[in-house]
């Protein structure tokens, strides 16, 4: 179009717009360079003006000179499941060339993007998760408003192939996790628990750590301890009737006149833990089981144990003086250096048991050991 050129800029580009059809908001001359007053116009200057979009030279094949300088910045529109944002060709193509949203708009129909009816194109994704995607294209930071769980970010992450986002999320997630409290249970949050514990209700404190912690003379029938950390605990007069302590830690803990009654200790570790005047012995007959169980060094002086099963238990050095094991399985059992004096063995089971060095003197009946007895 040929037109006269007077006033302002402002009342060229309006000319323009009514001659043109569009709406006109930039001016160039013919090597490309932005007009930002009218005085810079000459004679015969042949003119280009555009809506915004930047200029490209009318010799050059347009998309020719898009794909050489990379610049990919017209602008578009996407429907993100139901939402929609407005960004760049470039936003989406440069920070992250190999991943899935590059190649969806790094050449224009490359993918045949479905469009809604008002051409944005559609994305059947979550808008809450993949704004701070596109942010992140935008300018390069990681910044996710109060709200949005970063575990659905670190998704929509993945499924888009932002793996540079990938790292970030996963440091930021891993920065966002409350730091793991290994500190032991006390008594007093222990007995809260209790109290707050229907007594029909199994009470599970698998693998839970009470290190130190002061149990003693707490009704601690039929609890799981299983794996559960009870070294240096004091468990003095408590009731562990039925409990479950198999492979629990009671190292160095004081058991002293505790019920354990039908206890099950099996792979438990007691070294060094004292058990005087314990009760192992149920008078139903539900019979203790610490079998393969480590309890060296152990003191369990005068404790009744009955029938007790202390099969390939390790109880070397242990003071067994003046208990009652009256019928128990001691088959393969370790007893190297322990003080049996006093004890009551009668029907106890010692085959293959090593008694090296233990200490039998003034039993209270005399010991059989005709079964292959090390």
């Amino acid at each position: 179009q040929v037109v006269a050129v007077y006033g302002t800029l402002s009342d060229l580009l309006s000319v323009a717009s009514n001659k043109l059809g569009i709406k006109a908001t930039s001016v160039y001359n013919g090597k490309g360079g932005l007009i930002d007053d009218i005085a810079l116009i000459r004679d015969d200057d042949v003119l280009f003006v555009c809506e915004g979009e930047p200029f490209i030279d009318p010799q050059t094949d347009g998309r020719a000179q898009e794909e050489l300088t990379g610049s990919h910045t017209d602008w578009l529109t996407l429907n993100v499941g139901g939402r929609y944002f407005t960004t760049t060709r470039s936003t989406l193509v440069n920070k992250e060339p190999d991943s899935m949203l590059a190649h969806m708009f790094k050449d224009k129909d490359a993918w045949g993007n479905k469009q809604d009816h008002r051409g944005a194109f559609l994305i059947d994704r979550s808008p809450e998760y993949f704004e701070p995607i596109l942010n992140y294209l935008r300018h390069g930071q990681l910044i996710v408003n109060d709200g949005i769980n970063l575990l659905g970010v670190l998704e929509e992450a993945r499924f888009f192939g932002i793996d540079s986002l990938i790292e970030h999320l996963e440091i930021a997630i891993k920065n966002s996790q409350p730091a793991e409290d290994h500190s032991p249970i006390s008594r007093k949050e222990f007995v809260r628990f209790l109290l707050a514990t229907p007594t029909k209700s199994e009470l599970r404190c698998q693998g839970l750590n009470f290190s130190g912690a002061d149990l003693s003379r707490l009704d601690l029938r039929y609890i799981n301890f299983k794996m559960a950390n009870l070294s240096r605990c004091n468990l003095a007069h408590a009731n562990l009737c039925c409990a479950n302590l198999e492979r629990a830690d009671l190292s160095g803990s004081v058991l002293d006149c505790a019920n354990l009654q039908g206890v099950k200790m099996l792979c438990s570790n007691a070294e060094g833990a004292s058990l005087k005047g314990c009760n192992f012995e149920d008078p139903s007959g539900l019979k203790a089981n610490l079998e393969g169980a480590n309890l060296k060094g152990v003191d369990m002086e005068g404790s009744q144990m009955t029938g007790i099963n202390l099969r390939v238990a390790t109880l070397k050095n242990a003071k067994l003086k003046n208990c009652n094991l009256r019928g128990a399985t001691l088959a393969g059992t370790d007893l190297e250096n322990c003080d049996l004096s006093g004890c009551d063995l009668q029907e106890a089971n010692l085959r293959g048991s090593n008694v090296k060095g233990a200490i039998f003197e003034e039993m209270l009946t005399p010991l059989h050991m005709s079964q292959s007895v090390r």
